[in-house]
């Protein structure tokens, strides 16, 4: 049968969906996190979306704002993953109807800020998308990849806005989050001009954020942990993201300025093994850390806590197994979602 052009670009549009969905995430029933996650995903089938045309949550302390709503819808946000995950494992409809409902509410009615930080785990929303692309009702896909691509698009844009302005959250974590963004978006829409796109803005990432011993400039900025492993997260998730394509190679090794991805992790592990230990936030450049250190707020002071750095981990072993026995160390098996996409 002889396509039109216009019939074979779709057909590729197909196919760049599924691609996505079987080789970044393949859920399978024998999956040793299968049987939790389903029982988790039942228990959420009667939930409703709830969404909202903005969040806020980044830098505001507990009944600050609009923080408490925010948080409350964002928990639509796993629920839609793990809903996913549930149909890809068992094939029941309820699950992708659930999805659907849920990609459809958000879509229609969220309009993104840009600001990394709040709407950094909305990843979990396009990976929703991505597991059940080839299967919503039509009007969803299209509302669902227009969102997408204007989160894609819309980062690629703030970022080139400041081009060439190498402090702050320009270079620091709040970039890293940019970068897993962009990385996704174009991971789940198949877009590989917007996939080289992201790989140009994770190697200048690496260059501007990773120092040539591997610390990360966020660990200068706030003396803590915690920020190196919110900083190297987003940048494991954008390698991730990316390899089923083979943008650019491996990413996870990608050197820029003497420095990698590898190496940032590599700096971390002795204090994710327990050979060293840290002090956090004491010397922090940062007013808001101290405001949340005197509130209470839990991992703002004291001692570092290595398994806070399982995810981190069990993430990495999936680029290099050599981080595997870290990543058991820290915990003896990861979130259901990691071990229903990746252990098998």
């Amino acid at each position: 049968m002889k396509h039109t052009p216009l019939a074979l670009a779709a057909l590729l549009a197909t196919f760049s969906h599924t691609v996505m969905a079987t080789s970044l995430c393949q859920p399978v029933a024998t999956s040793p996190a299968s049987k939790g996650l389903l029982a988790t995903a039942q228990r959420h089938l009667g939930d409703t979306p709830a969404p909202l045309p903005h969040l806020h949550t980044e830098g505001t302390l507990p009944n600050q704002g609009i923080r408490e709503q925010s948080l409350a819808a964002e928990k639509d946000w796993p629920v839609m993953r793990q809903a996913a995950l549930a149909w890809r494992i068992s094939g029941d409809p309820r699950y992708l109807k659930q999805v659907d409902d849920y990609l459809a509410a958000w879509a229609e009615v969220y309009q993104p800020d840009f600001n990394p930080i709040d709407e950094t785990n909305l990843d979990m929303l396009i990976n929703a998308y991505a597991l059940t692309a080839d299967h919503l009702r039509l009007e969803t896909r299209d509302a669902s990849r227009r969102l997408i691509r204007s989160l894609g698009n819309g980062y690629i844009a703030h970022i080139e806005q400041f081009h060439g302005q190498k402090k702050g959250t320009q270079t620091n974590n709040w970039q890293s989050h940019r970068v897993k963004l962009v990385t996704v978006a174009a991971a789940a829409l198949g877009d590989r001009d917007m996939l080289e796109q992201a790989r140009q803005l994770f190697k200048q990432q690496i260059a501007d954020n990773v120092l040539p011993d591997g610390s990360v400039t966020d660990f200068q900025d706030r003396d803590a942990l915690h920020y190196v492993v919110y900083d190297l997260e987003p940048l494991v998730q954008a390698a991730l993201a990316a390899k089923p394509y083979n943008v650019g190679g491996d990413w996870l090794s990608l050197t820029a300025n003497g420095a990698s991805l590898r190496a940032a992790l590599d700096w971390l592990v002795p204090y994710a093994d327990g050979r060293r230990s840290h002090q956090e936030f004491v010397h922090t450049r940062v007013q808001f850390d101290k405001d949340r250190a005197k509130v209470g707020e839990a991992g703002y002071s004291g001692t570092w806590q290595p398994k806070s750095s399982a995810t981190l981990y069990w993430l990495a072993a999936q680029l290099d197994p050599r981080y595997l026995p870290l990543a058991k160390q820290l915990a003896d098996r990861p979130a259901d979602w990691i071990s229903a996409c990746y252990l098998k």
